[in-house]
């Protein structure tokens, strides 16, 4: 099985390219196989990052805004 790995060092909500790691933020979005792991410049820009709204438009499709009678057959 293969794994990868992928390292960003430019902070999301900055732009700030971290050149070094040690001691900086960083969380690691993925699963078990492929995985990113996103530092950050500061706490505050991590915490920032946390903040933002994530979308999951697949959890409710029942009703949808081109198709709202539930006939999911056009």
């Amino acid at each position: 099985m293969k794994y990868t790995n992928i390292i960003s060092t430019t902070d999301p909500i900055n732009g700030f390219n971290i050149t070094s790691l040690k001691g900086r933020p960083h969380l690691v979005e993925g699963g078990d196989t492929n995985n990113l792991t996103i530092y950050f410049e500061t706490k505050s820009s991590l915490q920032a990052y946390l903040d933002i709204p994530v979308e999951h438009p697949e959890q409710d499709l029942s009703v949808t805004q081109s198709n709202p009678s539930g006939d999911y057959s056009h």
